[in-house]
C-alpha cells in the first residue's frame, strides 16, 4: 500500500516541497498554510510538478519583500530559460515588457501608462455603468428562481466591463476571457497563451486603425510611447487583474455574505454589509492568493532561510493575511491587507475593483433579497491552481422576480474620458496621438446593442 501525506503536508515524491496544486490544495488551502507556518515566515513549496520555489507566508516578511525591489527584482528570464515551454505555471509567471515585471526606471514609466490612463475613467460612470450591466444580467435569471451566480453573473459582468474600458468587440472579448481562464487554471497553457497574445494583437491593430474613447487607445497616445509589443503586455497585464480576480472577488463575497451567519443575519434584517464582507474577503480569501514572484539575484539569506538566485520567491497574501501574529484585528474598515500587493508594485486599479465588486454584490442583493445558497457551503467546489482562490461554481436559489432593464441602446454616449491629457502632471508630445472625438450618434457600434449580441451569442 502506497503512504500518503496528510493534507497539507509534504510528501516524497514532492522532494520535501509543499505542493499548491491539485483538488487537495484547492480544497483547503488553509492547512496547508498552517503546515507551511511550521518552517517559519518562508517555506518550501510546488507551485506544479517540478517546479520549485520558496511561498513567504508571514506578514512582516511578505512586507520587506514587497517593499525592497532591489533585493527581490521582478524579471523572471534567468529563471524561465531552465523552464520547458509547456511549464504549466509559464503563462502566468513568463516576462513580459509590462509593468508587473519591471523594476526601476522602466517600471515606473510602464506603471505611469496604466495609472494615467486609469485616470481618465471616471468613477462615478463607471458605477453607472456597473449598475446597468449588473441589471442586464439579472434580468435574465431573475424569473427562473435559481442561478449559478459564478457563470450568470461574476464571471460575465467584468467582461462586460473590460469588452467597454477595451472598445472590445464581444467576439474577440470573449475570446481574450476564455484563453485568460486557461492560463489561470493552467490549461494547456502554450495554447492559451498564444490565444491570448492573438487577441490583443487583433485589439491593438483594431485601435490603430480606429482609436477611441477607451483604455487601448489612451495608451497608444500617451507620451512614453509605448511600443505595440509593450502595449500588448500591458493590455495583458489589466486584463489578467481585472477579469479573473475580480470575478473571484464578488463571487467569494456574495459567498461569505450567504453562507456566514455574521453576514446572513444582518442581510435577513434588511442592512446589506457588502463593504465588511468584502473588506472580509480581502483579508481572509483573496481572490489572488498566491503571486507577486520575485527572483533574488544572488543566492541570499532572508528570513531563515537561504534563497537561491534566479528561484521564485512567490508572495503568499492568503497566508500573509492569516497570519497568527495579526490575531484579533479588526478587519472591518482594515485596508491594511495584502490583497492589492505593497509597495511599488501594488494594484494600480484597486479603486476601480473595489468600486465594480461592492456595485456588483449591491444589485443582486438588493434583487434578490431572499436569495440563498443552493447547496451547503462546504458542498462548493473550488478550482485547482496555486494562484488563485476561485470556485467553479455557486449555485443560488430565491423568489422568482421581474427586474427591468433599460433598453440595448444605451440613453447617451458615456463620456469616460474626465482630463484633457494623459494626466494632470503631462503633457502630450507631438507624437502623441489625440484622444478623439466621439462619432456621431449613428457612426459609432453602441455598448449595449453589443452587450445584448454577447449575451444572446452565449
Amino acid at each position: 500500500m502506497t503512504s500518503q501525506a496528510a493534507p497539507g503536508q509534504a510528501c516524497p515524491a514532492h522532494q520535501g516541497r509543499t505542493p499548491l496544486h491539485g483538488p487537495g490544495f484547492a480544497a483547503d488551502p488553509a492547512a496547508t498554510y498552517r503546515a507551511l507556518r511550521e518552517h517559519g515566515p518562508v517555506a518550501p513549496v510546488e507551485l506544479a510538478p517540478g517546479v520549485p520555489a520558496n511561498l513567504v507566508v508571514g506578514y512582516a516578511a511578505a512586507l520587506d519583500v514587497l517593499r525592497n525591489p532591489s533585493a527581490f527584482p521582478r524579471d523572471p528570464r534567468r529563471w524561465q530559460a531552465k523552464m520547458p515551454p509547456d511549464c504549466p505555471v509559464l503563462p502566468m509567471m513568463m516576462y513580459r515588457p509590462n509593468c508587473l515585471f519591471s523594476d526601476g526606471a522602466a517600471h515606473a514609466r510602464l506603471r505611469a501608462v496604466v495609472t494615467d490612463s486609469l485616470a481618465r475613467v471616471d468613477p462615478n460612470a463607471l458605477r453607472a455603468q456597473v449598475e446597468q450591466t449588473a441589471d442586464l444580467l439579472i434580468s435574465r435569471f431573475a424569473r427562473k428562481g435559481e442561478a449559478d451566480l459564478l457563470g450568470e453573473y461574476a464571471q460575465l459582468l467584468p467582461l462586460m466591463m473590460y469588452n467597454h474600458l477595451y472598445g472590445c468587440p464581444p467576439q474577440l472579448g470573449d475570446r481574450l476571457v476564455s484563453a485568460m481562464r486557461s492560463v489561470f487554471d493552467m490549461v494547456d497553457p502554450e495554447r492559451a497563451n498564444g490565444e491570448l497574445t492573438q487577441c490583443m494583437l487583433e485589439l491593438v491593430a483594431l485601435k490603430r486603425q480606429r482609436p477611441g474613447q477607451d483604455m487601448p487607445s489612451w495608451m497608444m497616445a500617451h507620451p512614453a510611447r509605448l511600443t505595440d509589443e509593450e502595449l500588448i503586455h500591458q493590455l495583458v497585464l489589466l486584463m489578467g487583474a481585472g477579469t479573473e480576480p475580480e470575478q473571484n472577488l464578488i463571487a467569494n463575497g456574495i459567498r461569505l455574505l450567504l453562507a456566514d451567519d455574521r453576514f446572513a443575519g444582518d442581510l435577513s434584517g434588511g442592512s446589506l454589509p457588502v463593504e465588511e464582507a468584502l473588506d472580509e474577503v480581502l483579508w481572509t480569501d483573496p481572490p489572488m492568493a498566491n503571486y507577486s514572484a520575485s527572483y533574488p539575484v544572488e543566492d541570499t539569506d532572508f528570513a531563515g532561510v537561504r534563497l537561491p538566485a534566479a528561484e521564485p520567491l512567490v508572495i503568499s497574501f492568503a497566508a500573509a493575511n492569516n497570519d497568527p501574529v495579526l490575531a484579533g484585528q479588526q478587519r472591518s474598515g482594515n485596508r491594511a491587507h495584502l490583497a492589492w500587493s505593497a509597495g511599488v508594485h501594488s494594484c494600480p486599479a484597486q479603486q476601480q475593483a473595489r468600486l465594480i465588486a461592492s456595485v456588483a454584490m449591491e444589485k443582486i442583493l438588493d434583487a434578490l433579497p431572499d436569495m440563498r445558497l443552493a447547496v451547503p457551503a462546504d458542498q462548493l467546489v473550488w478550482r485547482p491552481g496555486p494562484f488563485h482562490r476561485a470556485l467553479t461554481a455557486l449555485p443560488v436559489r430565491f423568489t422568482p422576480v421581474v427586474v427591468p432593464v433599460q433598453p440595448d441602446e444605451s440613453p447617451g454616449e458615456t463620456r469616460w474620458n474626465v482630463q484633457p491629457t494623459p494626466s494632470s502632471s503631462t503633457s502630450p508630445v507631438a507624437t502623441s496621438t489625440p484622444s478623439p472625438q466621439p462619432s456621431p450618434h449613428g457612426g459609432r457600434q453602441r455598448w449595449w446593442s453589443s452587450l445584448a449580441r454577447l449575451l444572446r451569442g452565449r
